[in-house]
Order: C-alpha cells, then structure tokens, then sequence
C-alpha cells in the first residue's frame, strides 16, 4: 500500500509564485543559477541552491551554503513572500507542455516505505551529492524540492484529481520557459480521504527523478530519529515531500552522450570497430532513433545510424535490454574505455530537451570526438527494472516538464 499525508504546506502568496518558482537545484550548473539568481531577488534558487549568493565557496562542506539557505528561506516568510498553510491538505499540481498536461498530487511520502522498498528506486546515488542534499535538508529545516514520483495509473484517482481541477486554481502562472503550471488547493476531507483509500490499493511507488532528495530524506529521518527520545512516527521528518504522478501521463526524453575521444582510433578505424556488434547507416537525416536499439551516432562532422545487431544483448533481462545498457556495454566501455560513466570525465550527458543541435556544437566547437543520441526508455521499463530490484544505467531517463522548486516546501517540523 502507499501512504499520502495530507501537510501544511509553506509557499508563496499569489502574487510572488511566478517569481519565487524556480528550477530544481540539479539541473542548473552555478553560472546558469548565479545569472537567474541575480536577475530575480525573490527566486528560489536563493534557497535551492544557495551557493549563487556565497561568494568564492568552497564546495559542499562549505557551511555558509546551508547557512544563507535557511536565512534566505527564514527571510521570505517574514517578508511575506511565503506562509504556511493553517491546515493540512494535498494539492493538486498540473504542468502543460506542448499542449501535453501532466497532473500531480502533492503529498508526503512515508520515509518508512522508502526504507521497506515501498517506494522503489532505479537508479544509484552518488555519495557527494547526497552527502550535500542531506546537510540542505537538515540544517534547512525541510524539503524545498519535491521527489518527482509515480504509480501506475488508476482510474478511480483521476476522476478524483479531474473533479478538484474543475474548481479554482490557487496559481495559474506561464514561465517563461513557457511551461503552464497550475495549482489546485485539496482542503475537502472527503476528498482527501478517497485520496488516501484509493492509493492504500497502490502497491507501489517509483521514484522518476530526485533519487538525492529521497536518499537524503530517508538519512535526516534517521539522524532526528536517532536524536529524539520521543520519536513517535509522525513527526514531520518522517515524510518526504513527493508529487505523484500517472505513469501514463509522464513523458520521458532521451538522454545523449558526448565522448572526449576515440582512444586513439581514426574515425574510420573506429566505425570499422563498432561494425561488430552495430550495423552502421551513413547520412542519417533523423539524428535522432525513432525506435529501440537504434542509435544516432556524430562522428567527424557526419551522422550515422546505428543498429544492435541481433544477439549481442540479452533480450530477456530488464536491464541488460536497455538501449543506454546496449551502448554502454557493446561500444562506451570496450571500445571507449568508458568504464563507469558516474565518474569518468571524459564523458558529457546531454538532455533530449535540448536537442541535436547541442549534440553537433559539443563535437564541432565544445572538443568532443563523437555523440550519441538514444531512444528514450519507457515508463513501463522504468518500473520493471525498479520492481526486480535493479537499477538502470547512470543518467538513463530525463524528464520534461521538469518540477519547479518553492511552489511546495515542507517543514521538518510540520508533524501530522
């Protein structure tokens, strides 16, 4: 089963959400987030990623980073940008993209069932981004980004989301990324009840994006747990601040590469190399696959289309069937030496929203050798690899509409 909980929530005043909603903290690199951050005082980011506003740092232990977090947040609920909401409730959070909406409920997500493998991961973690997530949560007091989850779709939750979003929205704001976002207050206690039965029936939970903040989340529960004779179970910090999604709403993209070099092959030598487990394709008007295990290729100004040839995978395991398992197997790491790709600098990973065209600068003027383009993975692989227990290659799956951060942020002291 999985457990919403209803939380009061702290977000801005109706005025100030276009300005205070900003990107999530991981999809922005310091010089993207200190420009945003400077052109706009009441941004997020200020919170999210609170290194645009301390100059010179000095990386994730720098404690002055958490530091101005939380006065930054502290700052805009005194100022009135941001309050907390009186009484607990769930909110309904729709985005639309090229005309595509995706709607969301936003809720805490029981610690706990993350711990039980209730709610199921799919990807591993790195150590130092955790280690800086965990320090955020726990100095700042609370979650300020929501883990990006979903369910598989259930007919009886969607009526109930269709019905609250025929009400008043609470915001109703265009960025200026062009992405429509709209939120709906859920106060009814009838509906919040129906809500909870309805996914008391849910087996299970994904997270799609934001393994970070869940990996954080669960460690801050367990430190307060540790430091608090008291415990009970519904304090605040045994929640995470989740938006819950149908899987058949949610759109995943590709997610390219970029390699440095060809370890010393000629571009010719290193085609003649992949024929071995690809066929090769010159000219490839696409750029872009339009169907599994096929594979853009950009190699000396030229685009090729490649195709696993038949065997060279098991077709049978969830993971090894992956197209970013494919590439990585049977050509980044014997032919390009990439062994790991989480931590080998010679490797770039370029989302699909930003497309071919950045795949081309990275070789033709950014000094990379060759790019790839990949098929995205599906929802339903997603899941199948969480539900075996396995874990799909690094930077597998990029979403779009990306979650915008302080629309919702939960305070670690916001028991039920």
């Amino acid at each position: 089963m999985a457990v919403i909980v209803p939380f009061r929530a702290i977000r801005p005043r109706k005025p100030f959400v276009k300005d205070v909603a900003s990107y999530p903290y991981d999809v922005l690199n310091a010089e993207e987030a200190g420009r945003l951050a400077r052109a706009n005082p009441l941004s997020f980011l200020h919170v999210e990623k609170a290194e645009v506003d301390v100059p010179d740092f000095q990386g994730v232990d720098d404690a002055r980073i958490y530091a101005s977090a939380r006065t930054r947040l502290e700052a805009m609920l005194d100022d009135g940008v941001l309050f907390q909401e009186a009484e607990p409730c769930l909110y309904l959070y729709r985005q639309v993209m090229d005309g595509r909406p995706q709607y969301g409920l936003v809720a805490g997500a029981r610690v706990a069932e993350y711990e039980a493998g209730l709610i199921r991961k799919h990807e591993l973690t790195r150590a130092d981004k955790e280690t800086e997530r965990i320090r955020h949560v726990d100095e700042v007091n609370a979650h300020t980004g929501p883990v990006f989850i979903v369910y598989r779709a259930r007919e009886a939750v969607d009526a109930l989301l269709a019905r609250t979003a025929e009400g008043e929205p609470e915001y109703d704001f265009t960025a200026d990324d062009g992405i429509v976002h709209t939120v709906w207050v859920i106060r009814d206690a009838g509906v919040v009840d129906a809500l909870k039965r309805e996914f008391a029936q849910v087996e299970a939970l994904y997270i799609a994006d934001g393994h970070h903040r869940a990996a954080a989340a669960a460690a801050v529960a367990r430190m307060r747990r540790e430091r608090n004779p008291g415990h009970r179970g519904r304090e605040g910090y045994n929640a995470m601040l989740g938006v819950l999604f149908p899987h058949d709403q949610v759109r995943i993209m590709d997610y390219n590469r970029a390699v440095r070099d060809l370890q010393g092959r000629t571009p010719q030598a290193f085609l003649a190399a992949i024929e071995e487990h690809f066929s090769v394709s010159p000219d490839f008007q696409d750029k872009s696959p339009r169907e599994r295990h096929a594979f853009g290729m950009y190699l000396d100004g030229r685009w090729y289309r490649l195709v696993a040839r038949p065997g060279t995978y098991d077709a049978g395991d969830p993971v090894a069937a992956l197209d970013v398992s494919i590439l990585q197997e049977n050509l980044l790491r014997p032919l390009l030496g990439i062994g790991d790709p989480r931590t080998d600098g010679r490797i770039d990973f370029i989302g699909g929203i930003r497309g071919m065209e950045a795949l081309e600068r990275r070789v033709d003027r950014e000094g990379y050798a060759v790019a790839f383009s990949l098929f995205p993975p599906t929802l339903e692989e997603l899941m199948g690899v969480a539900d075996a227990g396995r874990t799909m290659p690094p930077k597998s799956t990029w979403f779009e509409p990306k979650l915008r951060s302080g629309i919702f942020v939960h305070s670690l002291d916001d028991a039920e």
